[in-house]
């Protein structure tokens, strides 16, 4: 329970959350992505081996952090997060929604993945908003005046 008393869902993190945390050039999606990594693993958030291992691969194409340092972040998010792995229901769930034109396979995989361990909300930029996709509510954490919408914050017990 959170101090306002509501219940809050599990939750996970799309790879655009995980960038923008260790970009600084993302001005004020950086601050809002930091403040968000930094709350998460003090509530039901959990992250996807999938979505690591993509933070990995886009940090080091787009030069944002050396590959020791991309790899110490993860081990570190390994830590400190519950972490869900791709099984044969999620890729089954995936190719369904992918084929239904519901989504891209990667993106598909990421919520069925997450679906999986629990979570019924992904925060991420890259979906529609305000969207379900396989039982999982799509949410931007970002509103338009500069910060974190009520949704994240409820879902952040901030």
């Amino acid at each position: 329970m959170t101090p306002t008393g509501v219940d809050n869902p599990r939750f996970t993190l799309d790879t655009d959350l995980l960038v923008y945390s260790v970009d600084s050039r993302a001005g004020v999606r950086h601050d809002l992505a930091s403040r968000i990594l930094l709350r998460a693993p003090r509530v039901d958030c959990c992250l996807t081996f999938q979505s690591l291992s993509e933070f990995y691969s886009v940090v080091g194409r787009k030069g944002l952090m050396p590959a020791m340092e991309a790899a110490a972040q993860v081990n570190d998010w390994l830590t400190f997060f519950p972490c869900a792995a791709v099984s044969a229901g999620s890729i089954r769930a995936a190719l369904a929604d992918a084929v239904a034109g519901r989504a891209s396979y990667w993106d598909a995989l990421l919520v069925a993945t997450a679906a999986e361990a629990g979570c019924r909300v992904i925060l991420t930029e890259d979906l529609d908003d305000a969207d379900t996709l396989g039982g999982v509510e799509v949410h931007n954490p970002f509103d338009a005046a500069g910060g974190l919408t009520d949704r994240a914050r409820q879902l952040l017990g901030l």
